[in-house]
């Protein structure tokens, strides 16, 4: 059943909420929704007192380790973490207290989706999928979507649809899926990316990017079926948004 993660997001050590299309390398080009006073444990602690497991912590670049170290202390199995997993450094993140752990741009070295790469970090894992979460974060191209990586900024060579979601489900445990185009924006969901994925996905799979308000929940539920988990982000209230409370996002949860 549909469920509401969610979400930790890193930039430069501080919790932010980001405009997804503008996080490039430069930092004039940086649109922000918010940026936190308080440390990402604070917001760790507060979904554990919630009973919110799955929230993802992402590294939006470098300078984010310690503060991601100290989400995972506040909530050890709790939380899963992504931005510059690899082959190398995948079990020690899971070591730290991830619940899993989150790649995307390690499997697409020069845009190009690695299969070899895929296999380094599973048997980094010691074979566990259920320790692995893709990130197969997006943008429109047409009336399709295409893999972005390095912030969202590059696109890959690998389209969502039925036959990649397929070739890569017997490597994970979960799909996560930012829609670049929405994030932050607090205009709506993709509701054709949100159906399609319902279609598609036979494991766990939560989409972010673009909610705004609890019918949004409603909207995914139906949408998918119940199938298709929703972030939301620069809408709460905890994240300086007017859209929706965070209280009532643990209630929504309850009544599920």
């Amino acid at each position: 059943m549909t469920k509401f993660r969610p979400c930790i997001d890193l930039h430069s050590g501080q919790v932010k909420q980001i405009v997804g299309g503008t996080l490039t390398t430069a930092s004039a080009d940086l649109k922000t929704n918010f940026v936190s006073t308080l440390p990402a444990g604070h917001f760790a602690k507060l979904y554990k007192d919630n009973g919110l497991r799955g929230g993802h912590v992402i590294m939006l670049g470098p300078g984010n380790e310690e503060a991601s170290k100290e989400a995972l202390a506040a909530w050890p199995g709790g939380l899963q973490v992504g931005g510059g997993i690899t082959d190398r450094n995948a079990c020690e993140w899971i070591e730290r207290g991830a619940e899993r752990v989150i790649i995307t741009s390690f499997l697409f070295p020069s845009g190009k989706f690695s299969q070899k790469r895929l296999d380094s970090v599973l048997a980094a894992l010691d074979g566990e999928k259920s320790k692995l979460v893709i990130d197969l974060s997006c943008r429109k191209k047409d009336d399709t979507w295409f893999v972005a990586m390095n912030k969202w900024q590059t696109i890959t060579d690998m389209e969502i649809n039925e036959a990649s979601i397929k070739s890569l489900e017997p490597y994970c445990s979960e799909f996560l899926i930012h829609a670049a185009d929405n994030e932050g924006l607090q205009q709506g969901i993709d509701e054709q990316l949100v159906e399609k994925l319902a279609q598609w996905c036979s494991i766990p799979v939560t989409y972010a990017g673009g909610g705004r308000n609890l019918q949004d929940l409603d909207n995914v539920k139906n949408l998918s079926g119940g199938r298709v988990d929703l972030t939301i982000g620069s809408a709460l209230d905890i994240f300086g948004g007017s859209g929706v409370d965070f209280e009532k996002c643990v209630e929504w949860n309850k009544q599920q």
